[in-house]
């Protein structure tokens, strides 16, 4: 199995879940860190809420001990805040920070955040040359391709990025414009590759082994990340490791061990968020879990409306067979 480095820190494997804001929560790494994940990528969580004590990312900032080597992101505009907060954070137990730039969301996009930045390569330097002077920890980026067809910058990024200090960059083949539409280009990756020689991760369309196989082929990347391919799927990370060992695809999961990795999964909501929130979070993971499962539509809807963890066993025992 090939290894991956990235600043001081060697990761065991080079398959590394994406973040993803609503969905790789404590209780989604836990399952993928027992999969076999490389790193764990924790939601964005933003600079200037920490700066004014926002009690919501309390739970957000929250890393397991089982969890290491884990990613912090953060997302903001402003470089002092950003290296304040950095400096500020840095006693917890993850081994890099990761900085937000390739954000799609309308609202982050209005005041200059996440994929915006692209736009502005001199605040870039800023920022990301700030944050690594201010922490003694490595620091990478994610980007994307571009913020629109007309202006496709991911190479010329990337080498801010590295001037600027960064230890690696993610690559996320699609500009701001396609959000997650259409499909990834990996050749953007490989010219980014071809372009730095700090570590560079690929994101988009890889959906299981052979995927990965064909990305580290055409693109020369040093990783990938997995975003929406873990959605519904935690197995996708031992499913990448079998692969690149055996060349072996796995076979299909049954209905009984999506059930049970459900029931887990909704268990750790549980404990970490209460009966409440936890419900009403699963919702949007059994639609995920189920896909291609027979009546899979109506499970979802039934499930929509169950507001205790033995309405949802009931339902999952009875309709997941």
């Amino acid at each position: 199995m090939k290894t991956l480095t990235i600043g001081n820190v060697e990761l065991e494997n080079r398959y590394i879940l994406a973040p993803m804001a609503g969905v790789t929560d404590l209780p989604f790494r836990l399952l993928c860190r027992e999969m076999g994940a490389g790193l764990l990528c924790m939601e964005m969580v933003s600079a200037k809420a920490i700066l004014y004590g926002n009690k919501n990312t309390e739970s957000l900032l929250r890393i397991h001990p089982e969890e290491p080597p884990v990613s912090l992101q953060l997302f903001g505009s402003d470089p002092d805040i950003m290296s304040e907060i950095a400096k500020r954070i840095e006693e917890l137990p993850f081994a890099f920070l990761d900085i937000n730039m390739g954000c799609p969301v309308p609202k982050i996009v209005k005041n200059g955040e996440g994929s915006a930045l692209m736009q502005n390569p001199k605040l870039v330097h800023e920022i990301v040359s700030k944050v690594s002077k201010a922490i003694r920890k490595p620091v990478t980026v994610k980007i994307r391709k571009g913020f629109n067809d007309e202006s496709v910058n991911a190479v010329e990024i990337a080498k801010i990025i590295e001037d600027a200090g960064g230890a690696a960059v993610a690559v996320h083949g699609r500009t701001r414009e396609q959000y997650y539409s259409g499909k990834a280009d990996w050749d953007i990756i490989l010219q980014v590759k071809e372009a730095v020689s700090i570590p560079v991760i690929g994101n988009g369309d890889v959906t299981s082994g052979k995927d990965a196989a064909r990305m580290f082929e055409k693109t020369g990347c040093d990783g990938i990340m997995i975003g929406r391919g873990a959605q519904g799927n935690p197995w996708i990370f031992r499913d990448l490791s079998l692969y690149e060992e055996t060349g072996e695809e796995p076979q299909a999961r049954t209905a009984e061990e999506v059930r049970e990795m459900m029931l887990r999964h909704a268990r750790l909501q549980i404990q970490y968020k209460g009966d409440y929130t936890a419900i009403r979070e699963m919702r949007k993971h059994v639609a995920w879990y189920t896909t291609g499962f027979p009546n899979s539509a109506k499970l979802r809807d039934e499930i929509n409306h169950a507001e205790s963890y033995e309405e949802l066993e009931e339902l999952l025992n009875e309709r997941l067979r």
